[in-house]
């Protein structure tokens, strides 16, 4: 047993498990419980296997960390929390079991959550021991009896009959019965009341029976721990839903979810699976709207079954990356329909690029001459000693698009580039600030250019400044452009692009966005600026040093405990399928525990 072991895990399971409850008899086995919800659900959330989170969450090792971390150890200190430890303390004396295992008996039976119409709600919970449940009433009816004489109530708590059921209710926003080992929770009698007319008159209409909601169950794989499905029919009605859904005002948002909107925009389902394998989280979301080859994202279409997006590009200390397969040419195309609210607004813009590429027609000359592969990549810096290092230190970041035709293009970007950065000089120039040098080296047989900042000179303090984050640099290698914020990536990039030529890889077949998050990457670069992330936290919270330090190693702690997640978007039968997976850098259990 791990008596001393209390936590802020437990908290939701055992705030819904602790409520008064009231027995009724039956043998046989319940029914499934989406069975029990009425059929104007909006949201249904079906936790089948919670075996696989609980073993998860309920980790010894994970739980001492907690436990030794110093927010919780603040928690400890507080009132409320105390009162919480002593309830959970006398719950174990009674059940003769350490909280961990009354969870497990509380909840591993499973548990299905609805959200219907006008903020409705139903909460069902099986569990795996009545004694658990009538021990957890008992203790919990003890105690709220106990603080209504405090206050000169004597009534208790009250309770009535309904379909042959006590259901008992703390206000006119809860009731709540006990069936068998089923626990029900609803956010008003009346819908207390629904799920007991379910339940005894089998020929009313459930969410089970709803062709939307089993079809949305069919997409979800058998090994599934937990789902959740969307009537999208329904909540595209709601303004902000729809609004959300309608078209964009930021272009680059446009490039990067116009086919995730458009497929939710034409749907009337969508569900959610989730699936637990030892360190690896699976979230699967696919809905039953579909992609048009003539609608306004077809320029994120592979042009084949096979075709998609390129693996991410291989480079040190990468923090993110990000792969595309998007037809520029035909998304620039379709910006009346895209994001409409800013087609005036380009026309700066369009003719700024008109000033970069001598008169040339954006869509067709310039960005009809890129591939449709984009690739763009972050990472962690080290820098160049003759500059320093700054004291405010930014990732690198780099863009990477093929080129239909190098030979004729090639000399097109370079001019561009050239005239963007004269601006640049320009503009610092007018400013009184330094300006960018221009140089032309050679890396694996490409002459590339390269821009940076003049070194401080000995009487300066090396690398104070945030320009010495910034070498811009364009690179041609092969048939690739490469826009890096930074020379030392750019060398990076034409080192990964030549092991590809080398052994060219497979898009994987009809995946059109991909991205990769390193989380311990992101935890160093994070690590790096302490010194500024807690003196902001102190100048914007009013926070002492040691409490902006706590929350800073919170945070790191947080975003090392995922070591890499990895997202990716595509079609299937011309519907979209979004995976998300999320691997868990978890303390190590050690040999007996469970």
């Amino acid at each position: 047993m791990f008596r001393k072991r209390k936590t802020l895990l437990i908290a939701p399971a055992l705030i819904m498990a602790l409520i008064p409850l009231a027995t009724a008899h039956g043998a046989d086995p319940p029914p499934p419980a989406d069975r029990w919800v009425p059929s104007g659900a909006l949201i249904v959330v079906n936790i089948s296997k919670p075996k696989a989170a609980l073993d998860l969450i309920l980790r010894p090792k994970l739980i001492e960390a907690i436990e030794a971390s110093p927010q919780y150890k603040e928690q400890t200190a507080n009132k409320g929390f105390k009162q919480f430890r002593s309830l959970v303390r006398l719950l174990e004396t009674r059940l003769d079991a350490d909280w961990q295992s009354i969870v497990r008996r509380l909840i591993g039976g499973g548990a299905t959550f609805a959200v219907g119409p006008r903020k409705s709600s139903l909460l069902i919970i099986d569990a795996l021991d009545t004694k658990v449940l009538k021990e957890t009433h008992d203790l919990l009816l003890f105690l709220i009896e106990s603080e209504a004489e405090k206050k000169g109530v004597t009534t208790g708590v009250p309770s009535t009959k309904y379909a042959g059921v006590t259901t008992w209710s703390l206000g006119p926003n809860e009731a709540h019965a006990i069936i068998g080992k089923r626990l029900i929770i609803a956010s008003s009698p009346k819908v207390l009341q629904a799920a007991l007319d379910l339940r005894a008159k089998a020929g009313r209409k459930s969410i089970a029976s709803a062709p939307a909601y089993r079809k949305a169950l069919k997409s979800a794989p058998a090994d599934a721990a937990a789902t959740v499905y969307v009537n999208t029919a329904v909540l595209k009605q709601i303004p902000a839903v729809a609004k959300a859904l309608a078209a964009q005002k930021n272009p680059l948002l446009a490039l990067l979810t116009a086919p995730i909107t458009e497929t939710l925009g034409n749907s009337t389902w969508l569900n959610l699976s989730l699936k637990i394998k030892n360190d690896t989280l699976t979230i699967d979301a696919i809905s039953d709207g579909t992609l048009a080859d003539t609608g306004a994202a077809k320029f994120a279409l592979p042009t084949s079954a096979s075709d998609g997006a390129m693996p991410h590009l291989d480079v040190p200390r990468r923090i993110a990356a990000i792969s595309l397969h998007r037809d520029l040419q035909g998304f620039y195309a379709a910006k009346d329909k895209l994001f409409p609210e800013r087609t005036g607004g380009l026309i700066f813009f369009e003719n700024m690029m008109g000033i970069f590429f001598t008169g040339r027609d954006l869509t067709t000359e310039v960005l009809g001459q890129m591939g449709s592969k984009i690739r763009l990549v972050v990472v962690e810096q080290k820098y160049d000693p003759a500059a320093g290092t700054p004291a405010v230190k930014i990732p690198a970041f780099a863009l990477v698009l093929p080129m239909k035709n190098p030979k004729k293009f090639s000399p097109i970007m370079e001019e561009a580039w050239q005239k963007a950065i004269g601006l640049v000089n320009f503009t610092r120039g007018q400013s009184a600030e330094p300006g960018l040098i221009i140089d032309r080296p050679v890396y694996r047989k490409t002459k590339y250019t390269v821009t940076g900042f003049t070194p401080p000179s000995e009487d300066q303090p090396a690398g104070a400044h945030m320009r010495f984050n910034f070498s811009p640099t364009l690179a041609m290698p092969g048939n690739h452009v490469i826009l890096s914020s930074s020379d030392a990536l750019a060398r990076d990039i034409m080192d990964a692009l030549a092991k590809e030529a080398a052994q060219p890889p497979s898009p994987p077949a009809g995946v059109h966005s991909m991205v990769e998050l390193d989380g311990g990457q992101l935890a160093s670069i994070l690590k790096a600026n302490s010194k500024n992330l807690i003196r902001q936290n102190i100048v914007e919270k009013g926070h002492t040093k040691q409490q902006a330090q706590a929350e800073l190693d919170m945070i790191l702690a947080a975003i090392r405990s995922v070591s890499k997640m990895n997202l990716s978007v595509g079609v299937d039968k011309m519907r979209s399928k979004i995976s998300l997976e999320v691997h868990l850098n978890m303390p190590a259990e050690r040999k007996g525990d469970k």
